[in-house]
């Protein structure tokens, strides 16, 4: 799997993605979800690299320009609720795209075991299809996972590039294990180890409480 880490690179990004990790600047939910969304920009732009494209001739006022176009255009998945934001973002790049969403949700079980479970998806057909899987914590992985799985009686994707903000080492080396060989991962950032509820460390804390409230 290739896997690229953003955050390794001198860029822009690193500038809303250590925003978003801002305990200070990140209690302003409008500023934490407008940053996430433009995370989402920048990793659309990276994921962009690998597609395909063809020249093709447009008119101008003044003659004929020869462009480099993308021969198709995704269908963008995210996990709800957290991955709002980075899908918008995400969009923002690909006017075409095709979108999907799997509602997963985490239940804290007594000693500190967890369960993910997957509610709901909506899904075009996927056969063949480049498919983006969008959620902006990559912490155990099985949430990704499991949203993958949900997916996949839409149709078997040609490729899937895996779009999170910050994951856990752990995750990461998950994702490499499960996914198959056409996936490619594109992470802001990775951190080092998960703590005993699974949360990212350093990572920033709840994703889907900071930009949309506590739920209860």
């Amino acid at each position: 799997m290739k896997v690229s880490v953003l955050n390794t690179q001198n860029s822009i990004f690193n500038v809303f993605l250590s925003e978003i990790r801002d305990d200070t600047i990140q209690k302003d939910p409008l500023r934490f979800r407008n940053n996430i969304e433009r995370l989402g920009e920048v990793l659309a732009y990276e994921i962009s690299k690998s597609f395909n494209y063809n020249s093709v001739a447009v008119q101008t006022p003044l003659g004929i320009a020869h462009e480099n176009l993308p021969d198709s255009q995704p269908v963008v998945a995210s996990v709800l609720r957290a991955g709002l934001p980075l899908h918008l973002g995400i969009t923002r790049f690909f006017d075409r795209a095709e979108n999907a969403f799997v509602s997963a949700y985490r239940i804290e079980k007594p000693g500190g075991q967890l369960e993910f479970k997957i509610e709901y998806n909506a899904c075009p057909n996927l056969e063949g299809k480049t498919l983006i899987l969008a959620d902006p914590m990559l912490a155990t992985g099985n949430s990704m996972w499991l949203a993958y799985e949900a997916l996949l009686p839409h149709g078997i994707p040609k490729e899937v590039h895996i779009a999170a903000v910050i994951g856990s080492q752990q995750g990461v080396d998950f994702v490499k294990d499960k996914f198959p060989e056409n996936t490619s991962l594109y992470i802001g950032a990775v951190d080092p180890e998960l703590n005993e509820l699974s949360y990212i460390i350093p990572g920033l804390g709840d994703a889907g409480d900071l930009c949309f409230g506590e739920k209860e």
